[in-house]
C-alpha cells in the first residue's frame, strides 16, 4: 500500500496491516511479519521516481540555463 505523507512524498505501508515500519534485511513488516511483495516494491519505486520528477520541475532543478552559467 502506498500513501502520501504530509509533505506529499510517497511512503510504503504493509498490505496486510498498514504498518509503515519494515525490516529491510528480512524484507518483512515489523508489526505482522508479512513479506513485502515485488509488486509493492516496484510500485513504491515508481511512486518515488514520479515524486522526484515532480519536485525537480517545482524546484527549478534542471531548468535550461539562461546563458549565464560560469565557464570552466
Amino acid at each position: 500500500m502506498i500513501f502520501s505523507n504530509p509533505a506529499g512524498a510517497p511512503e510504503l505501508a504493509c498490505d496486510e496491516c498498514g504498518c509503515r515500519w519494515f525490516d529491510r534485511m528480512a524484507n518483512r513488516c515489523y508489526e505482522c511479519g508479512a513479506e513485502v511483495s515485488e509488486e509493492a516494491q516496484k510500485a513504491f519505486r515508481q511512486a518515488l521516481a514520479a515524486f522526484a520528477d515532480l519536485n525537480k520541475s517545482l524546484s527549478g532543478v534542471n531548468k535550461p540555463s539562461s546563458g549565464n552559467a560560469p565557464k570552466a
